[in-house]
């Protein structure tokens, strides 16, 4: 890249590049996380699945999809995978006959809390380069960006 053209991408505050950079950046971390969420025997719906579960406590299949952004048919598959590993089990919901409870199993409990703590290990070595206060700035801004583009539509 030339001098020219390097610093026309720094000047450049537009929208479109802002979105781009931010997608090239989302790309790179997810790929990150990706990678470290393979190594734990899943992928990263099951993943998801389990860490809201471990952080919220049991959750009905509603609440869940909405937790870790899945659609109906994939949350079943999701639950499916899982409970035939003996990491999630089903209740009936006392409160409402049509729905189904998940929770974690012991199994589940265990896989999770070793693949969560490794996993924030491997996520902070992605961001390492940012000091807290950098971090704490760009969080922020990001909040602020995604609620400015929500009121959009």
């Amino acid at each position: 890249m030339s001098k020219r053209e390097h610093l026309e991408t720094e000047t450049d505050t537009s929208g479109v590049h802002l979105w781009l950079v931010l997608w090239k950046a989302t790309r790179s971390l997810e790929a990150h996380a990706h990678r470290n969420i393979q190594g734990f025997g899943m992928g990263q719906s099951d993943f998801g699945v389990l860490e809201a579960l471990l952080h919220r406590g049991p959750l009905s299949v509603k609440e869940l999809g909405a937790k870790v952004l899945l659609t109906s048919g994939s949350m079943t598959a999701a639950v499916d995978r899982l409970a035939d590993r003996g990491l999630v089990a089903r209740q009936d919901d006392a409160h409402d006959r049509r729905s189904r409870i998940i929770h974690l199993t012991d199994a589940g409990r265990e896989l999770i809390e070793k693949a969560f703590a490794e996993h924030c290990v491997a996520m902070e070595k992605a961001v390492e380069g940012f000091p807290a206060e950098e971090r704490s700035v760009l969080l922020r801004s990001l909040r602020r960006l995604g609620r400015t583009a929500e009121d959009r539509f």
